[in-house]
């Protein structure tokens, strides 16, 4: 459509007037500093409700001092540079428990959509709890809390990727026609009443050396009780295991289905990780910054695969221009990454697998969208890095990897609010004989 119409496309969704831009100056021009601010707003749906404790979690929450708040404390408390490399140690091991784990598995395939997700579920869930829920490494006796924990968090995944056509169209969410608002109410009271469990557990036993989530969040509870509620707490934990799980899997999962299919890139990363780090060891986070093509290659497959095709919806709190067009106040804008990424004037051959494009240094922030733009931006990009790259990297330090057959691996995309792929990656995984001894 936009390539029809142009990159500024005015639709109606329902009641709903909705803006989609689809080029970097048209992305640019809103989220300029002046246009950024009125158009840092979310739009009121209902999963922003009754999934998000009524529009109070940093993800949905309107633009304003809770939100800044919020934000704030993300960004210097608990995703900082300095925070992050306190706690490299935890991904690292995760990592490494997740490569002895496939070591071990007897099975000839690695479904590696599954291991992926329990890498990143455990990943954000150690960090954020003190607690691993997936896998064979569980306590026996936290294991039916385990089990609780991953139905409840795929009801609510699968709630959060439910688009109601009553944020749209009023009189179906009057009738109840779909009755997708009650699951809402009730899935999210099970979520409530875990996230009580977790703050009570950690406000028992917590210490704020620990370096867990959940125990800075209470120390600064008792410096600013006003702001920092159990209830802004709990929106804090779930956000933060929103974000940290299913955009790095995925992610996780279209960069190997684009390795495997491009073994010359897999060989290169090999090269560059056999050069900078050797084989004495396993791949650290310290190292990832002389690993540049493997970089390359988790920014290719960002540009090529974004999590969010469509980037989370803003709503302008004022009317603004864009590109020319007014655009009133309520109105829902929508960028569509998916586009501007494959976008064939600004990138060559922009369907290509080309990890190399990004040896130049772009300074447009507006073409390489995958982790948002503006004052709504992630704030965990960095974190999403560091997953991303001692993943892949410590994966191809460890094992030949190679598809299951010689036909490539299928890489048609299932369209929603993710873009996940239609067929979970399975590939054989060889452990490289030199490296047995650092995953056994």
């Amino acid at each position: 459509m936009s390539h029809n119409l142009g990159p500024v496309m005015l639709l109606h969704f329902g009641v709903r007037k909705v803006v989609v831009v689809a080029s970097p100056s048209a992305v640019e021009e809103c989220f300029t500093k002046t246009n950024d601010v009125v158009v840092a707003n979310r739009p009121q749906l209902l999963h922003a409700k009754h999934l998000n404790y009524n529009y109070t979690s940093m993800g949905v929450a309107p633009y304003g001092t809770l939100w800044q708040a919020l934000r704030r404390v993300a960004a210097t408390e608990l995703l900082s540079a300095t925070r992050l490399d306190t706690t490299t140690n935890l991904r690292e091991h995760e990592v490494k428990l997740m490569c002895r784990q496939i070591y071990k598995d007897s099975s000839d395939k690695v479904d590696f959509k599954s291991w992926f997700r329990d890498l990143t579920n455990n990943i954000t869930t150690m960090a954020i709890i003190g607690k691993r829920y997936y896998g064979d490494e569980i306590n026996i006796s936290d294991l039916s809390q385990a089990l609780e924990f991953r139905e409840m968090m795929e009801q609510f995944f699968k709630l959060m990727h439910t688009q109601t056509l009553g944020d749209f169209i009023p009189v179906i969410r009057w009738v109840g026609f779909d009755g997708v608002e009650k699951k809402m109410i009730d899935t999210m009271k099970r979520v409530d009443e875990f996230l009580d469990e977790v703050v009570v557990e950690r406000r028992c036993i917590g210490s704020l050396e620990s370096g867990i989530i959940v125990d800075k969040l209470l120390v600064l509870q008792e410096e600013k009780p006003e702001l920092y509620t159990d209830e802004i707490i709990k929106g804090f934990i779930l956000i933060m295991l929103i974000a940290g799980t299913e955009t790095p899997y995925l992610t996780l999962e279209w960069s190997m289905s684009l390795l495997l299919n491009n073994p010359n890139a897999m060989e290169a990363i090999k090269n560059e990780i056999h050069t900078h780090v050797g084989s004495h060891r396993l791949l650290q986070e310290s190292d990832l910054d002389k690993l540049n093509y493997l970089q390359n290659v988790v920014n290719e497959s960002l540009r090529l695969y974004p999590t969010l095709p469509l980037l989370l919806p803003r709503e302008t709190s004022n009317d603004i221009t864009i590109r020319g067009y007014l655009v009133p106040r309520g109105t829902m804008l929508m960028v569509n990454a998916w586009a501007v990424q494959r976008d064939p004037i600004l990138w060559d051959e922009p369907d290509k697998f080309m990890p190399e494009r990004f040896d130049s240094q772009d300074d447009n922030i507006y073409k390489l969208l995958a982790f948002g733009v503006g004052r709504r931006g992630c704030p965990g990009t960095n974190l999403g890095y560091r997953i991303l790259g001692l993943t892949l990297g410590t994966l191809i330090q460890a094992f030949e990897c190679e598809k299951t057959g010689v036909e490539e691996i299928d890489m048609t995309a299932l369209y929603g609010v993710s873009m996940v792929k239609l067929k979970p990656l399975q590939a054989l995984c060889t452990p490289r004989s030199n490296m047995i001894a650092h995953i056994a």
